[in-house]
């Protein structure tokens, strides 16, 4: 039996199977008829010659039916559903196959436009959140980034688009993610997903040093909560029995000990209140702040210290009363570090404020510990100032970084969000 393994072949055997009866039916007639062989065989010829092509026409109209339908599903398979072939035949079973074809074009648009919907508004959530976000495509090239890319590179992430993580520091041990550039600050999590038919890394960034530092603060604060309970239990009494004992007191000296005791009991209880409310949560009054007028508040505060602004930005999005606080103490800390000029700049940056301020003063002699509460490297310092400004800063949804200068001084860089309204994301191309 033969084996046909093809719809051409299929067609041309039976239609010609099919024809052939007709073939030898009219030799038997004309011969029976009396007509010559001569014109036996010429009739003959020309029905077959009939034959071969109404065969292979029919063979065309069907294939060319197969042919439309095979350039609509390589439209399908490129994603381009908008491409619909025309049926051969305006009516049947193909006609209904091509219907078929362009109803599964529409689903599958429907279905890619609401993909594509979700995947924007994905990256619009990626793009709200404080953690650093990278992803790399198949090619492991980055292809996006949040705005807090900023925070690990200091330049908007489409300075590194197609980059490989070896160029920003990140390597892969076959199971773990590792960021290299920070003394291990980082801890690295990451998933895969598919988009556009490619295996895409999703990395996100977690700043296990905040959250430690989130538990020593909690210790801190439990610290500084039973040292403020029995230290003001202790001076309350201490304090009242001095002023009594200094009102009934007939020796001037023995006086003026008592009230030399009562003055350092109320200047010990201010202290203890200082730091109780050290890291307490404030009520942020943000508003836009003319940093024309901040730098001139801050002009007038400092007189005789020299400070020089730049700002290519009109205005900040900060509590005002707080954002200065920040700054005052910053500018004291440059002056007490015996800096003879201070630059302090304001601009923008993609999605936020950054404020730069570089002293030449003597810098920081331990930079392990500038953030601790009770630590300082000053003989008078009761180390408040630095850890007050991170506190506000954070609390500002920003971040606050300090390091020494390789010659002299020291470089201080606040990174702040712009506010809602203007930091909408726009659609990235992935």
């Amino acid at each position: 039996m033969l084996k046909i393994n093809s719809l051409e072949k299929f067609l041309s055997i039976k239609l010609f199977i099919f024809a052939l009866p007709s073939l030898v039916f009219l030799a038997l007639f004309e011969w029976q008829a009396g007509i010559h062989w001569q014109w036996i065989v010429v009739s003959s010829f020309a029905l077959l010659l009939f034959i071969i092509w109404s065969i292979a026409v029919i063979k065309f109209r069907v294939m060319r039916a197969f042919t439309r339908a095979g350039l609509h599903l390589d439209a399908i398979k490129q994603e381009d559903y908008n491409q619909f072939a025309k049926s051969s035949f305006p009516q049947g079973k193909v006609k209904a196959f091509h219907q078929q074809l362009n109803q599964l074009s529409e689903h599958l648009q429907h279905q890619k436009s609401s993909y594509d919907q979700h995947i924007f508004l994905v990256y619009q959530l990626i793009g709200q959140l404080d953690s650093p976000i990278m992803v790399f495509n198949q090619k492991q090239k980055l292809s996006f980034a949040n705005d807090a890319f900023f925070v690990l590179f200091k330049q908007p992430w489409q300075m590194y688009r197609q980059s490989s993580p070896e160029h920003l520091g990140l390597s892969f041990d076959g199971s773990t993610w590792h960021y290299q550039r920070a003394n291990n600050k980082w801890q690295v999590k990451h998933s895969q997903f598919i988009d556009n038919g490619e295996m895409h890394q999703l990395l996100v960034f977690i700043d296990i040093e905040s959250a430690l530092r989130d538990g020593q603060l909690q210790a801190w604060q439990q610290i500084i909560r039973v040292l403020s309970h029995e230290i003001r239990n202790s001076l309350a009494p201490v304090s009242s029995m001095a002023e009594t004992l200094a009102d009934k007191c007939l020796i001037e000296r023995d006086k003026k000990v008592l009230e030399v005791i009562t003055e350092r009991c109320q200047h010990l209880q201010s202290f203890v209140d200082r730091y109780s409310t050290l890291s307490d949560k404030k009520e942020l009054n943000r508003q836009n702040v003319s940093i024309k007028e901040l730098c001139q508040s801050l002009s007038k505060l400092f007189i005789n210290f020299p400070i020089t602004f730049d700002f290519s930005v009109n205005f900040l999005w900060a509590d005002l009363v707080l954002f200065e606080q920040v700054l005052i103490n910053l500018i004291k800390n440059a002056k007490e570090a015996e800096a003879t000029n201070l630059q302090i700049n304001f601009s923008e940056h993609e999605q936020h404020f950054i404020i730069e301020m570089i002293d030449d003063g003597h810098g920081f002699a331990n930079m392990d510990n500038l953030f601790v509460p009770l630590y300082s490297t000053k003989s008078d310092g009761q180390g408040i100032g630095l850890s007050f400004c991170r506190n506000i800063i954070e609390q500002h949804q920003g971040i606050i970084e300090l390091h020494n200068n390789e010659e002299k001084g020291v470089t201080i860089m606040i990174i702040l969000p712009l506010p809602v309204s203007k930091a909408l994301p726009k659609k990235q191309k992935v």
